[in-house]
């Protein structure tokens, strides 16, 4: 069976079509077609069928789905056993979205001096989502926000950043009572299906406060966009990349003690890169020297 043959499924599957597929692997959509046909041939299924516009995998698609990724990480890995200088395979990184611009980057750097020839695949995506791929397998390690339930108990956790959570207003607004900010302010809510949203949203209910909800959106910088423009008041995380953006923000600090986002590493304990993803940890904990260390199952 022709390796190509099955990556061209898995795209095809996982992009929900041929002209998509074929972006990705840079071919043309007949090649990935021929090629998927090929793949059921050899196989004797059907496994890609169409559903409106776009395609999707049939129930013998889905069943071999799964595996089918898991030859294309094997053969990724089986490749790099013949370069001295990357012995470790391909390290399957996961990264939850508002990370890719502010944990990621400096981390890389230090890793690739590390590793000049190593291979690294990210892939963004929900603190959640990720972490069950890291319980399964599909992923070597994230960087996520601290997960609120228990992990698989292959799985290891720890800290690199706490992110004390913050109103967040334009400029003009600098220096006046956070909480009355909160009470009489149209408010930008933070998504509520986000960790960051819910200790918001948590915070509010304590202190008795019923907001003037504009809307709900789920990105942080979205957030503050429209805080620049005026539209409201937020309470988000203290996240980095707030402030080094073009937009006029006030950070004005809640009273007392205020909820955290911590985020850190989730990684494989005993998956084939964990070595690997513990030195990606070392790096990360380099760059975040003042993280407070919590470990978890």
């Amino acid at each position: 069976m022709d390796i190509r043959y099955l990556q061209s499924f898995v795209t095809v599957a996982d992009s929900g079509s041929f002209a998509q597929a074929a972006r990705q692997l840079d071919l043309t959509s007949t090649a990935v077609a021929a090629r998927v046909k090929a793949l059921e041939q050899t196989l004797g299924l059907s496994l890609i069928q169409r559903a409106g516009r776009s395609v999707r995998p049939t129930d013998a698609g889905l069943r071999i789905l799964e595996r089918s990724r898991a030859l294309l990480r094997d053969a990724r890995d089986l490749a790099t056993l013949v370069d001295d200088t990357a012995p470790y395979g391909e390290l399957r990184l996961g990264v939850f979205v508002s990370a890719m611009t502010s944990v990621l980057p400096p981390v890389l750097k230090r890793f690739y001096d590390l590793y000049p020839s190593l291979s690294v695949f990210v892939t963004p995506g929900s603190s959640v989502e990720l972490c069950r791929q890291v319980g399964a397998g599909e992923l070597d390690a994230a960087v996520v926000v601290q997960p609120q339930f228990s992990l698989a108990k292959t799985c290891r956790w720890q800290s690199l950043m706490e992110e004390i959570l913050v109103v967040v207003a334009p400029a003009a607004m600098a220096g006046r009572d956070p909480l009355e900010l909160l009470r009489t302010q149209p408010f930008i809510r933070y998504d509520r299906s986000v960790l960051g949203g819910q200790l918001a949203d948590r915070y509010l209910r304590d202190q008795g406060i019923s907001p003037h909800q504009r809307l709900e959106i789920d990105s942080l910088l979205g957030v503050a966009a429209l805080v620049d423009q005026g539209l409201g008041v937020a309470l988000l995380p203290d996240w980095s990349s707030l402030w080094s953006t073009r937009y006029e923000l006030a950070r004005i600090p809640l009273p007392g003690r205020a909820p955290v986002r911590r985020v850190g590493l989730v990684w494989q304990e005993r998956g084939p890169r964990a070595q690997l993803a513990e030195a990606f940890l070392r790096e990360a904990q380099t760059v975040f020297p003042t993280a407070l260390a919590l470990d978890g199952d």
